[in-house]
């Protein structure tokens, strides 16, 4: 695989840590195989989370080049890596992204949106999902919501931290996730201006930030 690398570096001005990670993209290859604006808000906001995520039980879906993910394990969760069974090329960047970051205790797993595959039904009890730009094509938008409903139906009292480029306002999921049984709530991106990168993508578009939740009147399978 040849790739080129992006490098992260995450500071907590109050604890005064500092987390650098190196990711991999193929630029010239399938958008599932470099690193979209939304990716660095999300790891950012899983990074000032640190004492929050620490322990915890993490998916990313569509994880394509797994920053957030990589975030996630550096700060002590415990975290399963997934992408289309359909890209294996997505699965092997997310091998090399945890090879290149020394992250030993990680899965990388092929879960398709839309289809509940026995790799998806034996997952196990998991606190958060990450979700970085999922929501790119419209198509799609269905096969997403169907996984995160049915992950959380599984797990009630899990979360989904979804972020979000806007491309068009007249684009909205709130219907799919009524009929999914879900609900999502906006809440503030995090100020970027303490992560220093090579890639600044994320500086140039509107990334939006939900929290995704199982409705709470909806009993668990």
């Amino acid at each position: 695989m040849n790739a080129s690398f992006k490098i992260f570096t995450f500071n907590n001005k109050s604890t005064r840590e500092v987390l650098t990670v190196k990711i991999p993209e193929l630029t010239d290859a399938d958008y599932g195989l470099y690193i979209w604006p939304c990716a660095p808000v999300l790891a950012q906001y899983i990074w000032l989370r640190k004492g929050f995520i620490t322990g915890k039980k993490v998916l990313e879906i569509g994880a394509g080049t797994a920053l957030p993910g990589i975030v996630a394990a550096k700060c002590g969760a415990k975290v399963i890596l997934s992408d289309s069974t359909n890209y294996p090329l997505c699965l092997d960047i997310c091998h090399k992204s945890a090879e290149l970051n020394d992250v030993t205790e990680i899965s990388v797993v092929g879960i398709t949106w839309g289809q509940v595959t026995s790799v998806l039904v034996n997952l196990p009890k998991l606190d958060i999902v990450l979700a970085s730009d999922c929501f790119y094509d419209s198509k799609d938008f269905e096969d997403v919501v169907m996984t995160l409903s049915y992950v959380l139906h599984r797990n009630p009292n899990a979360e989904v931290w979804c972020t979000y480029q806007e491309r068009s306002s007249e684009r909205s999921i709130e219907h799919l996730l009524d009929k999914w049984e879900l609900y999502g709530e906006e809440v503030d991106a995090p100020a970027m201006d303490t992560v220093t990168t090579t890639f600044e993508g994320h500086l140039l578009h509107v990334i939006k930030l939900f929290i995704i939740r199982l409705k709470k009147e909806i009993k668990p399978l």
